[in-house]
């Protein structure tokens, strides 16, 4: 499938305390994210950043696209080679680094899925996958930092 494809949503910044941005601790950094016909997303800043840390912050998001991106490409690649994949979770976690001037960037993101596969004879397979899930994941090509991968390939019990 080639092609050009745009994605919308709708910020709204919800935490007005009465007195607006009149300084750093008279509001509150919640935001709703919406996209026609989707549940409504409670999001923040992060905690360090006076961000609620019962709500979703950027940085959250950003690794969650990762790591849904890599899952979803992951299982097509398998599909593409015959692997039966049977269960798939991930314990991914990212490294965000602050620069003493107000900003700051993500050094790395590690993924450590671990994939079960429904016969012995696929873990190979099963294993090289995950090179070409990366090639085809949209949010890894998009980011700016190392996406790095610590696979598990497990085997189902009969």
């Amino acid at each position: 499938m080639n092609g050009e494809h745009s994605y919308r949503l709708r910020a709204q910044w919800t935490g007005d305390r009465g007195t607006g941005t009149s300084g750093y601790r008279d509001y509150d950094r919640s935001v709703t994210i919406s996209i026609d016909g989707k549940p409504d997303l409670a999001a923040t800043a992060d905690t360090p950043f006076r961000g609620d840390p019962d709500k979703w912050n950027p940085e959250d998001l950003v690794l969650a696209s990762l790591s849904e991106c890599h899952l979803l490409s992951y299982l097509y690649a398998c599909v593409k080679v015959g692997v039966v994949v049977t269960a798939y979770e991930d314990d991914a976690s990212a490294t965000l680094l602050e620069d003493g001037k107000g900003g700051g960037a993500f050094t790395e993101a590690v993924l450590r899925p671990r994939v079960t596969v429904a016969d012995a004879s696929m873990a190979d397979a099963a294993a090289a996958a995950h090179a070409q899930a990366r090639e085809w994941c949209f949010i890894a090509n998009s980011v700016n930092f190392p996406v790095r991968h610590e696979p598990t390939i497990l085997v189902a019990t009969a």
